[in-house]
C-alpha cells in the first residue's frame, strides 16, 4: 500500500477518535494521568492514582520479560515469605493482635505452596482447518483488597497468583494491618528490582481508607478488582462496574455422625493446633452431633486442651461478644464486638468469668442451633456444639447456619452416603471429609494453598489462572501433515 495512503488512513482514524459525538457508538478518549510525587519509594504511595500509574508502568515492562521473568518474581516472593516468616509474623502479630503468633509464622512458611507460572498451560487444537491456541493472558493492573486476619500472607499469595499471570498489583490493605503490609511490599519490591530490574510490580496505599478503595474501583488503569473481606466491601466491589473476584464471608459448619472413627478422631482432628487453625483461618465453625456416646466426643476436646463453658459463662461471654444496633426501620441486628475478634481463648474466658491458662487455644460450649455463636460469623476461638437427633437433621442445620455463603464445610463420617448428602446440600467451595479444615488448602491433604477463596463470585480457590482472560489465536490453513 502507498505510504501516503497509509498516512491518510491513520490520520482519518485519529480524527474520528478525537471527535466529540453524542452517539452511543462514539469511541472515548482515555487519557493516562501523569504521576504525582510519591510519598515513599519501593511501591508505597499516598493515593490510588499514584499507585495505579506506577503499577501500569511496571506492567508494560513486565510484559517484556516474559513468563521466565515472572517466575523469577514469583520465586522472590516465595523465598522471602519463608525466610522471613518468624520476623514478619511477629511484626504482623504485634500490629494486628489477631490470632496466635505461631499461626502467623506458619501461614508465611506455607506461601511456597502457592501455585506459580506452571499453572498457566495453554490449550492447543489442531485439525483439517488449521491450528488454534488458547492462552491465559493478563488483565493488566489489578486492585487487591486484603484482610486484617492474615495481612502479609494474603498479600504474598495474591502477589504470586497475580504476577505469575502477568499482572501488576495495587494493594489496599485493611487499616489495622496496613503497616506490616506496606513493609512487606517495600521488601518485596527491593528484591524484585535486584532480580529483574522492574520497580513497582507491587504497589500499596500507605494509609488505606474508604476513599483509596473507591479510587481503586474507579481508576481507569485498574482493570480487575480482587477482594478478600467481609460482605460490605464485597458488595462495594461488585457495584464498581469492573469485574470483581470476591472472597466473601464464611460460616463453615462441621457435622460429626455416629460412624466417626473414635480411635483416630480425637488425636488427628481435634488437636489444639487444628482447633485454633479452624478458628482463625476458616473464621467460623460449629459441630452438629449425632452419636451414641457424646461424652467421648466432648472428652476429645478436653484432651486437646480446650476448656468448656457452662451455661452461665456462655451467657456472659455472649453479652460481651455481640452488640445490637437498630436499622432504619427500628429492627435490631446483632454485630460482633470487634475488640474481641481474633482474641485468645484465655481473653474470652476472662470475659466469661473463667480463668484458664494463657496456653489455652479453644473454648467450647453446648448451644442450640439459633445461638449467636452459631449463626453469626464471629472469628473467635469459641466453638458451639449442637446435639441433633440424626445426621439428616445435622446436615439441614448445617445448611441453615452456613447461610448460603458456599465457603467451606466439613464432615466426619465413615458413611459415603452421608458425605454425598452434605456435599449436595451445602455446595460449599471447600468440602473436607474426615480431616482438619486446612486439608482443603493442601495442609494435611492433597492440593495447593491460597488465601483468597472466591466464594461470592464463584471462581473458588484462586490460582494464577483466576487472574487471566482467555485469548484464542487461530491460524487457518490445511496444515495437517498426516
Amino acid at each position: 500500500m502507498d505510504e501516503a495512503l497509509i498516512r491518510s488512513i491513520v490520520q482519518e482514524v485519529l480524527t474520528k477518535i478525537g471527535t466529540t459525538s453524542t452517539s452511543s457508538t462514539a469511541v472515548p478518549v482515555v487519557s493516562t494521568p501523569k504521576p504525582t510525587k510519591k510519598v515513599v519509594d519501593d511501591g508505597v504511595f499516598a493515593t490510588a492514582a499514584e499507585a495505579a500509574v506506577a503499577a501500569h508502568e511496571a506492567y508494560i515492562k513486565l510484559q517484556k520479560i516474559g513468563v521466565a521473568g515472572r517466575e523469577k518474581i514469583v520465586q522472590v516472593v516465595k523465598r522471602m515469605s519463608a525466610a522471613k516468616a518468624e520476623e514478619w509474623g511477629r511484626i504482623e502479630f504485634e500490629e494486628t493482635r489477631i490470632g496466635r503468633l505461631e499461626h502467623k509464622i506458619a501461614k508465611l512458611q506455607g506461601i511456597p505452596k502457592v501455585p506459580g507460572t506452571e499453572w498457566l498451560s495453554p490449550y492447543g487444537m489442531s485439525g483439517d482447518h488449521g491450528i488454534s491456541m488458547e492462552e491465559n493472558c493478563p488483565f493488566g493492573v489489578i486492585g487487591a483488597i486484603t484482610p486484617v486476619t492474615h495481612s502479609i500472607p494474603t498479600l504474598a499469595c495474591n502477589a504470586i497468583n497475580m504476577v505469575a499471570a502477568g499482572n501488576t498489583v495495587v494493594f489496599n490493605a485493611h487499616p489495622k494491618g496496613a503497616r506490616c503490609a506496606a513493609m512487606a511490599v517495600r521488601e518485596f519490591n527491593r528484591a524484585i528490582v535486584r532480580e529483574v530490574g522492574i520497580s513497582n510490580v507491587l504497589t500499596i496505599i500507605e494509609t488505606p481508607t474508604l476513599e483509596s478503595f473507591d479510587g481503586i474501583c474507579k481508576h481507569e488503569l485498574i482493570k480487575l478488582i480482587c477482594v478478600t473481606g467481609g460482605p460490605g466491601i464485597v458488595k462495594a466491589a461488585m457495584k464498581s462496574g469492573k469485574r470483581a473476584i470476591c472472597a466473601g464471608p464464611g460460616n463453615p459448619p462441621v457435622v460429626v455422625d455416629e460412624t466417626a472413627d473414635w480411635i483416630w478422631l480425637p488425636a488427628q482432628s481435634f488437636s489444639v493446633e487444628h482447633l485454633t487453625t479452624i478458628s482463625y483461618v476458616l473464621v467460623r465453625k460449629r459441630f452438629l452431633l449425632w452419636m451414641r456416646c457424646t461424652a467421648r466426643f466432648l472428652e476429645a476436646f478436653e484432651r486437646a486442651g480446650a476448656k468448656k463453658l457452662n451455661d452461665a459463662q456462655l451467657a456472659r461471654l455472649t453479652e460481651q461478644a455481640f452488640t445490637f444496633t437498630a436499622d432504619a426501620g427500628g429492627c435490631s441486628h446483632p454485630a460482633v464486638n470487634r475488640d474481641l475478634v481474633g482474641a485468645d481463648a484465655y481473653v474470652l474466658a476472662r470475659h466469661a468469668g473463667l480463668h484458664v491458662p494463657e496456653s489455652t487455644q479453644m473454648l467450647y460450649a453446648e448451644t442450640d442451633a439459633d445461638h449467636l455463636f452459631v449463626v453469626e460469623e464471629q472469628m473467635m476461638p469459641m466453638l458451639p456444639i449442637i446435639r441433633v437427633k440424626d445426621v439428616w437433621e445435622g446436615i439441614e442445620k448445617a445448611r441453615i447456619a452456613e447461610h448460603g455463603y458456599k465457603h467451606s464445610s466439613m464432615i466426619h463420617t465413615m458413611n459415603v452416603r452421608h458425605m454425598t448428602a452434605m456435599a449436595r446440600a451445602l455446595e460449599s467451595t471447600v468440602f473436607v471429609k474426615n480431616g482438619a479444615c486446612l486439608a482443603g488448602l493442601g495442609s494435611g491433604g492433597e492440593g495447593y494453598a491460597s488465601f483468597s477463596i472466591a466464594t461470592t463470585t464463584g471462581e473458588g480457590i484462586t490460582t494464577p489462572a483466576t487472574f487471566t482472560r482467555k485469548r484464542r489465536c487461530v491460524l487457518v490453513d490445511n496444515l495437517n501433515m498426516i
